[in-house]
């Protein structure tokens, strides 16, 4: 039985992310759990497994998503993440109108339906109404799961989040939880808040940051290194748009700059998105590239490509971040959580080296003491 009755989440944004942390709620059962389970940094936290939780909103501005119970709407196109568990079952949640904002990039529209979204004729909520759906359902976190470059559509559903009394985990790269403003308004109003920009399991960013960790503790000197991604989910065709990429860009270039010996020139790294190739899907490819010098000057480099599905590797990651915001919503801790959000997160407010960052969120799992949580500005 879920502790307490679980923990209620709301989501804005049914997309491949959403649709892969809800299936995992439904892999990972009880059952499974107990038998041992691939995939999961922690089977339980603070008594929660994967199963306690619970989808009780949703909002979404897509035509084939608006109106749909959750369970429909997280296999309707445009997602094309990979279904490794196809028996979801009916909810009873209905997927939303939300705000449109700045939330679909206008070159969009210049691609395939099957590829793109497309917006709902539906009459958007008002904040007061998503405000009210949040209370009303008894939400305790709000995840953010708004396309790249959705800086308004981010801030409004943060104003949503501490208006109604959530928690609030912020998925991309719109900073909310590493803005002094927002960090402190979270604390103010005692919530927490985990961000920004989820790192994935095994993801570039997150390889990318232990090999450039390992060149600094090695005595390897870092000269040059880049990052190239490529995919064909939504998420790839929306930062074909350049205009959208200046926070995802310094999200990632800061992931891996924050654990570097000494800072790099911006001209010797690269790290961002690359391309959209439509036919891998929800599969991102990554190439990495590192070249430095070793003992007497020596030069090496390596080259990696890792494949992966995107958003798969992300969901493990969210449903442990889920986890520690209703401790800290248990334990009364408000503000943005250090260590999870360093651990979690490419561009928390603070950045530690992911040895250390892993270390402070076992130890804010253990305790959940209020001196883990602190403001953008500390």
């Amino acid at each position: 039985m879920a502790k307490n009755g679980g923990i209620r989440i709301a989501i804005a944004g049914i997309g491949n992310c959403a649709s892969s942390l809800i299936q995992g709620i439904y892999y990972y059962t009880p059952e499974r759990c107990a038998e041992g389970v691939v995939g999961l940094m922690h089977t339980e936290i603070g008594g929660y497994q994967p199963n306690d939780i619970s989808v009780v909103a949703a909002f979404d501005v897509d035509a084939r998503k608006v109106g749909q119970d959750v369970s429909r709407a997280i296999f309707a196109k445009p997602n094309c993440t990979k279904v490794f568990e196809p028996n979801v079952p009916e909810m009873g949640v209905t997927v939303k109108m939300g705000q449109v904002l700045d939330g679909i990039s206008e070159h969009m529209a210049n691609y395939d339906e099957d590829r793109t979204f497309v917006r709902s004729s539906a009459q958007e909520l008002t904040k007061a109404e998503i405000v009210a759906e949040l209370k009303a359902t008894k939400a305790d976190v709000l995840l953010n799961y708004m396309p790249v470059g959705s800086e308004q559509a981010a801030r409004f559903y943060a104003d949503c989040a501490l208006e109604a009394g959530c928690g609030f985990v912020n998925n991309m790269p719109v900073f909310i939880a590493s803005d002094k403003v927002y960090a402190d308004r979270f604390a103010a109003a005692n919530l927490p808040i985990i961000g920004d920009d989820i790192k994935s399991q095994v993801g570039a960013t997150i390889t990318h940051r232990v090999l450039t960790d390992l060149f600094a503790k090695r005595g390897v000197k870092l000269l040059h290194t880049y990052q190239l991604n490529t995919g064909g989910n939504t998420d790839f065709l929306n930062m074909k748009n350049q205009d959208r990429l200046a926070s995802k860009k310094t999200s990632k270039t800061e992931a891996v700059q924050a654990v570097t010996k000494k800072r790099m020139e911006k001209e010797n790294i690269h790290i961002g998105p690359s391309d959209y190739v439509p036919w891998q899907n929800d599969n991102k490819i990554a190439f990495i590239r590192m070249e430095g010098l070793q003992f007497g000057d020596v030069p090496m480099d390596i080259e990696l490509r890792l494949s992966v599905q995107d958003s798969p590797n992300s969901a493990g990651v969210v449903i442990d971040m889920i986890r520690c915001c209703k401790l800290a919503l248990e334990a009364g801790v408000g503000g943005v959580l250090a260590g999870p959000s360093a651990y979690f997160c490419k561009h928390p407010p603070a950045q530690y080296t992911d040895d250390i960052a892993c270390e402070m969120t076992e130890e804010f799992i253990r305790t959940c003491r209020p001196a883990l949580a602190v403001t953008a500005a500390e």
